[in-house]
């Protein structure tokens, strides 16, 4: 049985082409990343660690949170389907659009979803519908900030009011964090200081974006539940972090320059892609993340696939139709050949 690809990053049905559908960092894995996960083969006949130890204590002084905050993952995915099944959720509340990955953990343990659409005529900005919405029969709520596929973020205040909704009415929030990395002054956004007083959430992260560590599958998560993170442990697999992925987080997080370099040239790259991209008459909403999500012609992407280009057709998100689609900020040289390539199917669409 083959299993249906819903996400960016399909690169092994496509081979050879240049991939704007998964929002990684653009300037690869860093060497010593690569180096470590290298030396790390000599441990790989040892089962893992199977409570991370090392990795956890690594991401209690990286991140400011105590270690026994701290649970790892094989990925965020991985996470987000342990979180689903250590609790059982009746009803679930969801914005839309939003990650796929939500909707799919919860129907897998046969939980109701109810959809808030993000209003399209304010910009996807979340609204205070979406908070109201939030009812004593809620018992899970998922909200990515900044939101995927749309990038929009939403201030410190806002999720505090979630925060304070979900404690009022008994609702677990899980607060997907995994691009916030990427924002400027991420630290005014984030909301790991509320985790001393908030214990009715999970705070979600993971190396895939920042790292460009997709294929290594690392996530990590907060919380100062102790009852969700035991009961996490014992419906997930043992050993779901392997040797090598536990190595490569470490040494990630050694790697200060690395992110500080990277993360300047996304930021500068993601400028010039937004004003070629308003040059060519496409509408782009105000993403504050390593990906830009814009409106475009309707056969936008199976166009670029005929120049050799994969972009993200958003159009299988709830709340969003074709035409709506995002892409990855990307190196100079990859973005020039997107852009040409825009450029001369746009112009072909006027010639008709």
């Amino acid at each position: 049985m083959t299993k249906t690809h819903i996400h960016g990053g399909d690169v092994y049905r496509n081979p050879g082409i240049l991939d704007f559908s998964a929002n990684c960092n653009p300037y690869g894995m860093p060497k010593g990343v690569k180096e470590a996960v290298i030396q790390a083969i000599e441990k790989a006949e040892c089962y893992p660690d199977v409570s991370c130890d090392a990795l956890r204590k690594a991401l209690a002084e990286e991140e400011g949170v105590p270690e026994e905050k701290i649970i790892c993952g094989n990925g965020a995915a991985d996470l987000i389907f342990g979180l689903a099944l250590a609790r059982k959720p009746k009803k679930a509340l969801l914005p839309a659009p939003t990650f796929a990955e939500y909707e799919q953990a919860l129907s897998s343990v046969g939980c109701e979803i109810v959809y808030v659409p993000l209003s399209k005529e304010k910009g996807f900005v979340p609204q205070e519908n979406f908070i109201d919405r939030i009812t004593e029969d809620i018992d899970m709520v998922f909200f990515c900030n900044p939101n995927n596929p749309t990038g929009i973020l939403a201030d410190r205040s806002y999720v505090e009011k979630l925060l304070q909704r979900c404690k009022r009415s008994d609702a677990f929030l899980v607060l997907d964090e995994c691009f916030i990395d990427f924002i400027e002054n991420s630290e005014a956004y984030t909301m790991k200081a509320y985790l001393e007083t908030y214990t009715n959430f999970f705070l979600l992260k993971a190396f895939t974006k920042k790292y460009a560590m997709a294929g290594i599958r690392l996530g990590y998560g907060f919380c100062s539940d102790n009852q969700t993170l035991e009961n996490m442990q014992a419906v997930m697999q043992p050993w779901n972090v392997s040797v090598l992925a536990q190595e490569a987080g470490i040494a990630a997080l050694k790697e200060k320059e690395y992110v500080k370099e990277t993360l300047s040239k996304i930021k500068a790259e993601k400028e010039w892609l937004l004003e070629k991209l308003r040059k060519l008459e496409l509408f782009c909403y105000p993403s504050k993340a390593n990906y830009i999500f814009f409106k475009g012609p309707l056969h936008l992407k199976e166009n670029c696939l005929k120049q050799g280009i994969a972009i993200r057709d958003c159009s299988n998100y709830p709340n969003l139709e074709k035409g709506f689609y995002r892409i990855a900020v990307r190196k100079r040289e990859e973005n020039e050949r997107l852009t040409e390539a825009l450029e001369y199917i746009l112009n072909g669409e006027k010639r008709k």
